[in-house]
């Protein structure tokens, strides 16, 4: 498929010389639930583990989940009617195993979190408190600290993991930025090139060797210009695996979370999130009148699935000429908001909001991406040896919209079942260390200062409401920037030198995202989920229930093709 004019990506980033190597077993690169779970579960059964993390160990995206991970663990719940649910709010377009693993799986795992020394909020009886979030017709999302879940896991994980520090299986490099991934003559994954960011072990770019790489490295928030993600989110590891030739799918579909603190137009980076959870307890959301909108919009009201209130908050933004609408969260009182949302009452307050007497300004934010590294069952990639897990995958589990608390459970699940594929694989003497070669194809690098203009071009292409107009301007944007020459080269100038350093590198990572995140919204004319075309608002099942599948060629043409679903 194609939507005009060849795009070509860079198959490499450009960057100085590789001055020490290290080898393990398992490279893992990310420490969120995904990549802590499966390098705790890989180090008792593989030899050698090497975690790799961008920053610390605890400041990827888990520790900032709010409303918490769902499961069937009610007496009355069933994973059968967690696995309705998912379905819908996918909207035609989840791989139903992959789901059913999910739901299936998930009670135990969660249950496993709780025997390793995660603390959720229990009730009086002593069993996990569960609550409700939009989507779910069952309270079956399990939380910690009130609104701090992601904190709590993190917490517990990290915990488990410094516990075997001493452990010689197992090796933690913090501030570590993935550049590349290893390639092979045959194409196989054989490692990570590595850029160790001030305060790590070790200096400059280097090369970790390993068997097998599992790569979770989270979201793409810093795409946009507004997003919930910590600014770490630049989507390092979906641009290293599309650039070692992986299949990526479904990067249309972005998640954009209803309600985003509103701080003004000119807000940029990480913005402060007000869970699902808060309307799940009973907020409303009122337009700039006052008027509560989304009793005529969905059955569930502010509970229906996310892509549908977002949507909504656009259009009466829209109708009333506001860049906000209002949540009312003032009618549940402030003893139980206080107890039940600790972490977002004091993270207004500093805002000078207060909760329990103020309507609150929000907006719709990039939240979650759906999309991302095309994996199989059990976490394989296209890429022989190349695993990936977490956000930064796509098994397929959310479909076109991601059903609230679920991303917690998709790592935790799928983190699991790709330590038992790694550690029988290299049980039966499989996945051979082999040696990378230099992979063919342009290096690139594009400037820091560029980053601005790629965010940009994504928040008004590829946003909440999409248009081909937009589209068409956001891929000539985008195309100005291009990475196939090695640099920026800005209009009417000469070819510059642009330094190596990281935030060139994740400049080019956020580019190369943007441009196939771009294409892929420009050929799917119709809405659905996460995707919502402006000038194609119907879902169109006959022409469009499947999924666009990306990749890079190795002259490093980026080539898309369709795949249609079969049932």
């Amino acid at each position: 498929m194609s939507t005009g004019s060849p795009v070509r990506l860079a198959t490499r980033l450009a960057t100085p010389a590789i001055g020490w190597t290290s080898q393990a077993d398992v490279v893992v690169v990310g420490s969120g639930i995904a990549g802590l779970t499966a390098a705790l579960q890989l180090r008792r059964r593989v030899p050698r583990v090497l975690l790799v993390t961008k920053t610390v160990l605890d400041s990827g995206s888990t520790r900032w989940a709010q409303g918490g991970i769902a499961a069937a663990l009610a007496p009355e719940d069933s994973p059968a009617e967690h696995l309705d649910d998912t379905l819908v709010a996918g909207v035609g377009l989840c791989d139903e195993d992959a789901v059913r693993a999910l739901v299936t799986e998930g009670p135990q795992r969660v249950r496993e979190l709780v025997a390793l020394g995660a603390n959720f909020d229990l009730t009086p009886s002593g069993e996990i408190a569960l609550t409700r979030e939009g989507g779910h017709h069952r309270d079956r999302i399990a939380h910690a600290g009130g609104d701090a879940t992601g904190a709590e896991i993190s917490r517990a994980l990290i915990a488990a993991l410094e516990a075997v520090r001493d452990d010689p299986g197992i090796e933690v490099l913090e501030q570590a930025l993935v550049l590349d991934v290893l390639t092979s003559a045959d194409g196989t994954a054989c490692g990570v090139t590595l850029h160790v960011i001030g305060e790590g072990s070790r200096d400059g770019v280097g090369a970790a060797l390993g068997r097998a790489v599992v790569l979770a490295t989270g979201g793409i928030g810093q795409v946009f210009q507004s997003s919930t993600n910590p600014r770490e989110a630049t989507g390092d590891g979906i641009a290293a695996a599309l650039r070692a030739g992986a299949e990526l799918a479904d990067l249309e579909f972005v998640q954009f979370h209803p309600t985003v603190l509103w701080l003004g137009q000119n807000a940029r980076g990480q913005q402060p999130l007000i869970s699902e959870a808060v309307r799940g307890e009973g907020a409303q959301l009122l337009d700039v009148n006052g008027v509560r909108f989304m009793t005529g919009v969905h059955e569930m009201a502010e509970l229906a699935p996310r892509d549908v209130v977002a949507k909504a908050i656009v259009r009466q933004m829209a109708a009333t000429s506001t860049s906000h609408v209002f949540l009312d969260t003032r009618h549940l009182g402030r003893k139980f908001l206080r107890k039940r949302f600790p972490t977002i009452v004091n993270a207004l307050a500093g805002h000078r909001f207060d909760l329990a007497e103020d309507l609150i300004p929000v907006a719709p934010a990039q939240h979650y991406h759906s999309g991302g590294i095309r994996v199989d069952a059990d976490g394989r990639s296209s890429v022989p040896g190349l695993y990936a897990v977490g956000e930064c995958s796509c098994t397929g589990v959310h479909g076109a919209n991601r059903l609230a608390s679920n991303s917690l459970l998709e790592g935790l699940v799928f983190a699991h079942r790709i330590a038992d594929d790694v550690s029988a694989r290299l049980g039966r003497g499989e996945l051979p260390q082999l040696e990378p070669v230099p992979r063919p194809g342009p290096a690139g690098l594009i400037a820091a200062t560029a980053r601005v203009k790629v965010q940009r071009a994504a928040s008004s292409g590829p946003g909440v409401i999409r248009t081909a107009e937009g589209l068409t301007k956001a891929t000539a944007s985008l195309a100005r920037l291009s990475t196939a020459g090695g640099t920026e080269v800005p209009a009417g100038a000469d070819k510059i030198d642009i330094a190596h350093g990281t935030a060139e590198w994740e400049t080019t990572n956020l580019h190369s995202v943007a441009t196939a995140l771009t294409q892929v919204a420009a050929l799917r004319e119709e809405t659905r989920g996460g995707h919502y075309r402006e000038d194609f608002p119907q879902r169109d099942d006959a022409a469009w229930r499947g999924r666009l599948i990306s990749r890079l060629n190795p002259d490093g043409e980026l080539v898309t093709r369709y795949e249609p679903l079969e049932g």
